[in-house]
């Protein structure tokens, strides 16, 4: 019960900090990336880089006032070790902002659906393990809520139909999703189990390639003479990152946290029944172009998701059968006498 209690505990807090992403301070109570990006599209490595440089600087001033965050000390072996993350990590990021760029907010929402099938492809893959039927069937429903917010409708106007290429930065940051959250699992160890000290190496590596990515696509010389020029607005650009700097170190947080006391599929699947809530938010602040078929791809992302919820937990309240030989061989006088000494 107390393992329960703390896995809805952090789910809720993930899905909470993930929704107060939305600042009224911002015109129209507007999802806060999506008016940073829409204000400065050539910018999203930057905007990026800024966010995992500001988690890095909350965590260091966090751990000066409590012994729970805990800064890693440095060294190659470790960097090493968490290289796969990192780079999972930065890619994500990039692809994130760059579908959410191209893509309506309602869109985007529905197409981070993508990542419940590739992340029990890559579980499955990784732990050469394959998930139950009952599992899988809930799966399918989701991915059929993900295709019938993707297939396209008659009617739809031109700038709510996505491009080819927006559908692909919407499939790598599926994929990236996916790896990271399996990583996680995997990356946890090498930092005692730290979920800060691993959200710390995560962002800071990510800030790094982010910065150097920056500098090679020429956004940093860009935002330079953005700022000379005395034309430009920057106060959205400026509360935008640090918004979004503050809740994405929540968001970091909460989200390794979830992967941690749960399975990377349940977390995935926490975040496609927050990316509903979110559908729902981002069409109203948006005005963007809700329909019927749009409505009953996130009822079916949710059904399925709730399915899934119920499958799990009548999976794990059901205890393992009890095996033959070990009660044999624990009956046995042999192995009690073993086990006296």
């Amino acid at each position: 019960m107390a393992v329960s209690a703390q896995v809805v505990g952090v789910v809720a807090f993930y899905m909470v900090a993930a929704l107060v992403r939305l600042n009224d301070i911002l015109q129209k109570m507007v999802f806060v990336n999506k008016v940073v990006l829409n204000s400065t599209p050539n910018l999203p490595t930057l905007f990026m880089f800024f966010q995992s440089i500001m988690t890095v600087l909350l965590l260091n001033f966090t751990s000066l006032f409590t012994s729970h965050v805990k800064i890693p000390s440095f060294d190659k072996s470790t960097a090493r070790k968490l290289t796969p993350l990192i780079l999972v990590d930065a890619s994500g990021f990039i692809f994130n902002a760059l579908c959410l760029r191209d893509v309506e907010a309602a869109f985007y929402q529905i197409a981070r659906g993508l990542v419940l099938p590739l992340t029990i492809a890559v579980v499955a893959l990784s732990s050469m393990t394959r998930p139950s039927s009952a599992v899988v069937g809930c799966a399918a429903v989701v991915t059929l809520g993900f295709f019938l917010g993707i297939s396209f409708s008659e009617g739809l106007p031109a700038q709510a139909v996505p491009a080819p290429l927006a559908l692909i930065y919407g499939f790598l940051s599926s994929l990236a999703i996916a790896l990271h959250a399996v990583l996680v699992k995997s990356s946890l160890p090498h930092v005692g189990g730290s979920s800060t000290m691993l959200s710390y190496w995560s962002n800071l590596g990510s800030a790094v390639l982010l910065g150097v990515l920056a500098v090679l696509k020429g956004e940093v010389w860009e935002f330079w003479g953005m700022i000379n020029s005395g034309s430009w607005d920057w106060s959205t650009f400026l509360w935008g990152n640090l918004v979004t700097g503050v809740f994405g170190f929540l968001i970091s947080i909460a989200g390794i946290l979830s992967v941690k006391v749960t399975s990377p599929i349940t977390h995935m699947f926490s975040s496609a029944a927050r990316t509903g809530l979110q559908v729902f938010l981002g069409v109203k602040i948006f005005g963007d172009v809700f329909t019927t078929q749009r409505g009953v791809s996130v009822a079916t992302i949710l059904t399925g998701t709730l399915l899934y919820t119920y499958v799990k937990s009548r999976e794990n309240s059901t205890p393992p059968p009890p095996s033959p030989t070990k009660d044999v061989e624990a009956q046995s006088p042999l192995m009690q006498e073993k086990t006296q000494n």
